[in-house]
C-alpha cells in the first residue's frame, strides 16, 4: 500500500526514538512492499525558535493531508516559562484539535521479562491487559481560561456528542476484547462526571448489550490500578483523568518509554506517540528508550493503516528484543549495563530480519 506519513521528531529525546522508530518503519515497508512518504515537520520548541509558533501552518497542512502523524515529544527547560505567549505544549493541543483526534489509546499490557523493573510485586502484575480510551478534545485542558495575579480558572466542560462519541470508541473495542468497560468520572462531585456517567448508563446497555458496564471514581481508580491491575479489561474517561491514570499505569510495565499511544479522529487516521514526555535531562546522550516509539508505529500500522500483520510483527519483534536482554536504561538490569537508544533500535531491526 501507498501512505503519506507525517514525522514530527518534536523536542528533547522526540529526535533520538523518532529515528530508531522510523528506522523499524522503513524495514517494515521494504519487508512488506509498502510505500510510505515520510515527510518531516516542525512542531513544539523547535518550531518556536524556527517559526515563532508552536505548530506553524506548513505542519497543520502537512499533517491534516496525511494518512497518519508521528510524533516524538514536545517541551523543554527551554521554553518553560509560564508567562511566555507561545509555548510547545500548545503546539500539541493545536495539533489535536487540528486532527479532531478525539480518541486517544493507551494499551497497557506487562510482560514477564519486565517483571524486575516494576515496582509492584510479579503476582499483581500477571495477566495485565488493559486498554486505556482517554477523551483527547475536551474538558479542562481545552476549556475557557482565565488568570489573573490573584486567581485562576480552566473550565472543565462535555456535551453529550463529546461524551457519547468515546464511549463508542470504548464498546467497540471492548467487544474485542474481554467485554467489560471502566468508566472513571468524579460524579460524586463534577457535573461533567454526572452527566457523563448518566449516558454512559443509557448508550452501553443499548449499543453494546453484552458488555459489562461498571463506574468507578477515579481516586478509587487510581488505588486500585495498582492494587489488582488484572480487574481491569478497558478503561474509558475523560482528558485529565486519563493523562493521570495512564502515567500512573506504566509503572506497572516498568517504564513509560514502553508505552505507546493512538489519538484516532472519527476516520481512524490517527497521531501517534509514546506517553513519555521530552525528557530533557537525557536528551542528546543517547539512552532513551525508542520502544515506546516503535510500539507506537504498530499502532499506526493497526489502525489507520489497516495493516495487522504487520503491526504483529513489529510488537513481537520489540519484546523478543526485551526478552533477549536488550534494555536501555530506564528498564536496565541490576548488574547489567543497560545498551543505548541506537543500539536497541539496532536489536529491533536485527530482529525484523
Amino acid at each position: 500500500m501507498k501512505a503519506l506519513i507525517t514525522i514530527l521528531a518534536g523536542d528533547g529525546i522526540g529526535p533520538e526514538v523518532m529515528r530508531e522508530g522510523v528506522r523499524a518503519l522503513k524495514r517494515i515497508a521494504r519487508l512488506s512492499g509498502h510505500e510510505f512518504e515520510l515527510c518531516d515537520g516542525l512542531i513544539g520548541g523547535a518550531a518556536i525558535d524556527a517559526t515563532g509558533e508552536a505548530f506553524p501552518d506548513d505542519t497543520r497542512s502537512l499533517c491534516k493531508k496525511s494518512h497518519a502523524v508521528l510524533l516524538g515529544a514536545v517541551g523543554g527547560p527551554k521554553w518553560s516559562d509560564p508567562n511566555a505567549a507561545v509555548r510547545p505544549e500548545q503546539g500539541l493541543l493545536d495539533l489535536r484539535s487540528a486532527l479532531d483526534v478525539y480518541a486517544n489509546l493507551r494499551p497497557v499490557a506487562t510482560h514477564p521479562a519486565l517483571y524486575d523493573a516494576s515496582p509492584l510485586k510479579p503476582e499483581k502484575l500477571r495477566d495485565v491487559d488493559i486498554l486505556v480510551v482517554r477523551e483527547l478534545t475536551g474538558g479542562a485542558y481545552f476549556g475557557e481560561k482565565e488568570r489573573t495575579p490573584d486567581s485562576a480558572k480552566d473550565v472543565c466542560s462535555y456535551t453529550r456528542h463529546e461524551i457519547e462519541r468515546i464511549l463508542r470508541i470504548a464498546g467497540q473495542l471492548a467487544g474485542k476484547r474481554r467485554g467489560k468497560i471502566t468508566s472513571v468520572d468524579k460524579a460524586n462531585v463534577m457535573e461533567t462526571s454526572r452527566l457523563w456517567r448518566n449516558i454512559a448508563d443509557e448508550l452501553i446497555p443499548a449499543e453494546f448489550p453484552d458488555l459489562e458496564l461498571e463506574h468507578m471514581f477515579i481516586d478509587a481508580a487510581t488505588m486500585h490500578l495498582l492494587s489488582r491491575p488484572a480487574s481491569f479489561d478497558v478503561i474509558v474517561t475523560e482528558n485529565m483523568f486519563g493523562d493521570i491514570l495512564t502515567d500512573e499505569a506504566s509503572m506497572l510495565c516498568g517504564s513509560m518509554g514502553m508505552l505507546p499511544s493512538a489519538s484516532l479522529n472519527q476516520d481512524r487516521r490517527g497521531l501517534y506517540e509514546p506517553i513519555h514526555g521530552s525528557a530533557p535531562d537525557i536528551a542528546g546522550k543517547n539512552i532513551a528508550n525508542p520502544c515506546g516509539m516503535v510500539l507506537s508505529i504498530a499502532l499506526m500500522l493497526r489502525y489507520s493503516l489497516g495493516l495487522e500483520d504487520e503491526a504483529v510483527l513489529l510488537e513481537k519483534t520489540v519484546y523478543a528484543a526485551v526478552e533477549a536482554g536488550h534494555r536501555t536504561a530506564d528498564v536496565s538490569l541490576p548488574g547489567v549495563a543497560p545498551i543505548s537508544t541506537q543500539v536497541m533500535g539496532d536489536a529491533i531491526i536485527a530482529g525484523l530480519g
